[in-house]
């Protein structure tokens, strides 16, 4: 492919297809050879636990995915791996790039990083276009009578499904345009090796969505032991599969499974609209008052499974050990550290930002701050889950504890970190105080 020949490129971000892919397809209709592009940001990367992220070895594997799919058309996926303000820089000196193509991300990291990108093209004279594609509605498409962003999510989701139709839930037609990919040949993939990063081995959750999962997801889905989730997260954090083809699926055979894909169009329309809870304040200012224990020492034995509550203990080792946790779980587990040992919502926020495979700011930072009572949606204040009888609700034959908790039955296993009934009492106490309850 010479150098001098105008092209466009599409940046893959969170949006990792080639099927489905709004901007993508944008891309390939311009009347430009479409070169993909991949930067694994430093930026990121450099903030990771290494050698072992295993986000960014499945990012890793689904790019070698991509670019075996493009070299059988005679293309390739051009992969970068640095900061992107100097990968552009690079990428613009060696190619000749007429337009930008990319989807939208909502986060504030990545809204900087397409301002400055987006700047330095403009200076090149070169359009840099973006379109909606991980989400139905996005930013202020659903909005209340009033004209304003919803902050509760049963009238959000009303309105959602009042707004869908087949053009919001229809895909994009990518594959007539594959012809449209620039031809040249097959560019290497930095190992992960160069960027820091082992492969940690053991396999990735598949794609699929089966009918009988979706048939039986509203009678199973709370019981942690039971197969009876999609195990999708991973994919939909990294755009592998399309939320419009799950959504058209969903219609039909689940509207449980319908309302969590809503919950991740709320959770992102609140990070966009109310960008001040993605930078570290409640979504309630008067949650900010609360004095936090943030004992160092108990949050520790939160991290590894070790408070004497077993199903709090078996989530975060199954977090641990495999970068999941059954949702039910996670809402226990969230409760648990804020409300029992009163520490800060964020120190866990944080720490599920660094364990969970499908990590997405919104949605973490939504669950936290509705685990805590500081956020839209949230849990009242005085609601506080006994752990002791969640595990009898939702794990009655203890499975999911023999699972993950081998030393529950040995002398090993540890007494409770503290007394759920002391410990109801102290939350109660200190939230009251904080709000003005007294």
């Amino acid at each position: 492919m010479p150098s001098s020949s105008p092209i466009a490129i599409f940046w893959f971000r969170r949006d990792l297809r080639l099927h489905d892919n709004a901007g993508l397809y944008h891309a390939l209709r311009s009347g430009y050879p479409v070169l993909p592009l991949f930067i694994f940001d430093r930026l990121i990367l450099d903030q990771l636990e290494k050698p072992h992220d295993r986000r960014v070895e499945f990012i890793h594997k689904v790019l070698a995915d991509l670019q075996a799919e493009l070299a059988a058309m005679g293309s390739t996926l051009l992969v970068k791996y640095g900061r992107p303000g100097q990968v552009w820089q690079e990428v613009l000196e060696q190619y000749t790039v007429a337009e930008v193509y990319t989807n939208h991300d909502y986060e504030p990291y990545a809204q900087k990083r397409d301002a400055e990108v987006g700047t330095l093209l403009k200076e090149k004279e070169i359009d840099f276009r973006t379109f909606k594609d991980q989400v139905i509605f996005e930013k202020q498409e659903v909005l209340t009578g009033q004209g304003t962003p919803y902050t509760v999510f049963t009238p959000y989701s009303r309105k959602w499904k009042d707004k869908l139709d087949d053009f919001y839930a229809g895909s994009y037609p990518n594959a007539k345009y594959f012809t449209h990919f620039c031809k040249t040949q097959v560019l290497p993939i930095p190992p992960l090796e160069s960027m820091g990063f082992r492969p940690g081995g053991g396999p990735f959750p598949v794609k699929s969505l089966r009918t009988e999962l979706l048939q039986k997801y509203h009678d199973l889905r709370d019981f942690p032991a039971a197969p009876a989730t999609s195990r999708l997260g991973v994919h939909l954090r990294f755009g592998t599969v399309s939320v419009r083809e799950l959504v058209r699926k969903a219609r039909v055979h689940s509207s449980t499974f319908l309302n969590e894909l809503i919950w991740r169009d709320f959770y992102q329309q609140i990070l966009w609209n109310f960008p001040h809870v993605g930078q570290g304040e409640a979504f309630r200012p008067e949650y900010d008052r609360i004095r936090w224990r943030n004992n160092e020492e108990e949050f520790q034995k939160w991290c590894e499974g070790k408070t004497g509550y077993p199903l709090v203990d078996a989530g975060m080792r199954q977090l641990n050990a495999t970068g999941f946790m059954h949702n039910r779980v996670r809402m226990l587990t969230a409760s648990f550290l804020v409300k029992h040992l009163l520490v800060d919502w964020r120190w866990g926020e944080a720490y599920f930002a660094s364990k969970l495979l499908d990590y997405d700011q919104a949605a973490n930072n939504g669950g936290w701050q509705w685990a805590a009572g500081s956020g839209t949606d949230a849990a009242p204040y005085f609601r506080i889950f006994n752990p002791t009888t969640q595990a009898a609700k939702f794990d009655p034959q203890k499975q999911y504890l023999r699972d993950w908790l081998p030393d529950l039955n040995s002398l090993d296993y540890t007494a409770p970190i503290v007394d759920h009934a002391f410990a109801r009492e102290r939350c109660l106490k200190v939230y009251r105080q904080a709000l003005g309850k007294d």
